[in-house]
């Protein structure tokens, strides 16, 4: 027995039956109300009259068996999800008025699937604006060996806030953003949001196309190489087995910051290297792997130490491949080399997996051992927290980590690096965590 809106009271408030007017009663085509009065306790000199009659008439609102109305009572969520499944089974409506159903209908969705009345296309539609983020917290705890013998420690922390918006354009097109804040808790300094990444992206049928400032990751390698963003433009081609072209601009001081390239970044008029690159990957029911060539032209790549003398190219190449035993345990591996770089030139990793925290499924957890080799000179950009910022570089040795949910959607990890300098062979070690809450 529906009657007015949301635990309001429906005559004491005329906005609100104005404004359940104008959401609800749709597809009428006079603009005077001529239907007859349904309820004995709304008077026709009541200012309500017009808004209750034409609902009523439109079959969006009914009284009590008894011929009242009752517009005093306050309304539950229930009866309000009746109303909306009968203005949602009008066809005649405004786009505008379809706009506000829409709403509605996203905010009453429970109550309207128990009623059977399928939303899931009017919840993808309520709001064209999606925001997801998280915080996080992130530690290192790093030691080199010196020439003395002894270790040179350097503990370094960060706090790190991110936004990512996606926009709805139309069914096949989305507007999608990045936006990261970063902190420094010792020094209690903060930065200001900066927009990392905007691209629009559409996605068809076995096709998708990407425009703007965009994720780079090397799929084919788990992350080996890069996971950053460049400028330009991406397609992708296939379904189990994909085919990827990309080509734009990525900065150079996005390498890893205690590489050579990042050094050599800076010392020319421009930091940003074309880039070129094609990749392919794909599935094979429990295999699955990947290869990919990559192109950049830079002057700074004659600044950077270990590269063919005054080369201005890097030319990587690179292959991955793993196998998934079951639910559980999952082993990968991957190879690239820089074919313009003299020192440092190669990479390559294999790491064995086992189960894998799930953020929305508390008390879920994982775990990974691995043993990298990571060549400055050609993993530019890696994903491995142990390789960014204040971590390890042009190292190999083992990786051990372990990664825990004790709460819905907040992860802890920890991992530890033990290994070798490639330049000097001298000990290098790291100890880092890491809290996020994602939202």
């Amino acid at each position: 027995m529906t009657k007015c809106f949301m635990k309001e009271e429906f005559f004491m408030k005329k906005t609100l039956v104005s404004a359940l007017t104008t959401a609800l009663v749709v597809g009428a085509a006079s603009t005077t109300f001529a239907a007859a009065n349904p309820f004995s306790d709304v008077p026709a000199d009541h200012w309500a009259y017009d808004a209750v009659s034409q609902l009523a008439a439109d079959g969006v609102i009914e009284g009590y068996g008894d011929t009242t109305f009752r517009g005093n009572q306050n309304i539950t969520r229930y009866e309000m999800a009746q109303m909306i499944a009968k203005a949602m089974a009008k066809s005649d409506v405004s786009a505008a008025d379809k706009a506000l159903i829409d709403k509605l209908a996203a905010e009453f969705s429970d109550e309207l699937n128990n009623l059977g009345v399928r939303v899931s296309n009017l919840e993808r539609n309520a709001d064209n604006v999606k925001w997801n983020g998280q915080a996080r917290y992130r530690y290192w705890s790093q030691r080199y060996e010196n020439e003395k013998g002894s270790k040179d420690k350097k503990n370094t922390d960060q706090l790190n806030f991110r936004l990512e918006p996606s926009a709805e354009v139309n069914k096949n097109w989305h507007v999608k953003a990045r936006i990261d804040a970063f902190m420094n808790p010792s020094k209690d300094e903060t930065s200001d949001l900066t927009v990392k990444r905007v691209w629009a992206q559409g996605d068809y049928k076995n096709f998708q196309v990407k425009l703007g400032k965009m994720p780079f990751f090397s799929t084919e390698t788990a992350g080996m190489l890069f996971d950053d963003q460049f400028s330009g433009a991406q397609v992708t081609f296939g379904n189990q087995l994909k085919l990827t072209a990309e080509a734009g601009r990525w900065n150079l001081n996005s390498a890893n910051k205690q590489s050579n390239l990042n050094d050599a970044a800076g010392k020319t008029d421009d930091d940003a290297a074309n880039y070129q690159g094609i990749a392919l990957n794909g599935t094979a029911g429990k295999l699955y792997g990947g290869a990919a060539y990559r192109h950049f032209n830079s002057n700074v790549f004659t600044q950077t130490k270990g590269f063919e003398k005054n080369t201005d190219e890097a030319n990587i190449w690179s292959v991955g491949a793993g196998y998934k035993f079951d639910k559980n345990w999952n082993l990968y591996g991957a190879y690239a080399k820089n074919e313009k770089a003299e020192a440092d030139a190669t990479a390559h990793n294999i790491q064995l997996n086992y189960k894998g925290a799930q953020k929305a499924n508390k008390g879920s957890w994982g775990a990974y051992t691995a043993y990298r080799y990571m060549g400055q000179n050609v993993a530019f950009a890696p994903t491995y927290e142990t390789f960014l910022n204040a971590g390890v570089n042009n190292v190999k040795g083992w990786e051990v980590s372990t990664e825990y949910v004790p709460f819905t959607n907040v992860t802890a990890a920890a991992y530890y690096f033990n290994g070798k300098k490639l330049d000097t062979d001298r000990d290098a070690e790291l100890l880092f965590g890491r809290v996020n809450f994602w939202f």
